[in-house]
């Protein structure tokens, strides 16, 4: 007669446990993971006509995160990021008015933000080689925007134009130092090993400023700014968590 291996379902699992403990598998999990971040930050607002971001000023970046792994679905990570940011009309031919307006601006950007992962195949303690993901949660941005409005050309704009008043106004509201932001996004992970994966993710930051670039009313105070970023990074994963696993009955 042949041995025929089945799994045994929930109840089965834990009544063999209680009974006796020697036929269950005793394993481990990692409970935490380490990493560092790498890539690019763009800039969204009125300086670029472009829907996505300016693509012509885009910046690199930096970042070190430390996550706890909660189960086989949850996350929770903390990520601290330094990046900069750019704006520069003179880059853009069209519409015309743009290099005729030349506003610029320059900002580094420190971030600090805690997020909630979803890993959606439900894999965080199995031995995949793909993970997909998706993330939320809230931070806060610590920036220092330097404004560059010594280009405009107001004969272009006219008299008393709403640019020049614009500038004018602009020139004395203070730049933010914290933006608090909602940052979302979603990646893919590959596991090397049992230890180490890389992951490539792209993350958007919502929140609820005009000034990130230094200008409003000059520009468009209608449209808000916001950055998003595309990173790739390596993680490590360490500290053991016991796990029992339902024995096989043969």
């Amino acid at each position: 007669m042949f041995a025929k291996k089945i799994t045994c379902p929930f109840v089965v699992c834990a009544t063999v446990l209680i009974s006796n403990q020697s036929f269950a598998q005793l394993s481990t999990v990692p409970k935490w993971e380490a990493g560092v971040h790498v890539g690019t930050y763009l800039y969204q607002g009125d300086l670029t006509p472009h829907a996505i971001g300016s693509l012509e000023t885009i910046r690199p970046g930096f970042a070190l995160s430390g996550t706890r792994i909660l189960n086989r679905l949850f996350s929770v990570r903390m990520m601290f990021s330094m990046a900069s940011l750019a704006g520069n009309e003179s880059v853009y031919k069209f519409p015309a008015y743009r290099q005729q307006r030349n506003l610029a601006f320059n900002a580094s950007v420190k971030e600090l933000a805690v997020t909630f992962h979803w890993t959606v195949s439900g894999t965080n303690y199995d031995d995949v080689k793909w993970e997909p993901y998706v993330f939320a949660g809230a931070g806060a941005s610590f920036v220092n925007v330097s404004r560059d409005y010594s280009r405009v050309n107001y004969e272009y704009f006219g008299e008393n134009s709403q640019v020049q008043r614009g500038v004018a106004e602009d020139a004395v509201t203070p730049t933010p130092r914290v933006l608090m932001v909602i940052p979302a996004g979603a990646g893919i992970r590959y596991h090397l090993s049992k230890r180490f994966v890389l992951n490539l993710e792209g993350t958007y930051r919502f929140m609820h400023n005009d000034y990130l670039d230094g200008f409003s009313q000059a520009a468009n105070p209608k449209l808000g700014d916001h950055y998003n970023s595309v990173t790739a990074g390596i993680s490590y994963k360490f500290g053991n968590k016991e796990k029992y696993g339902c024995p096989a009955v043969n």
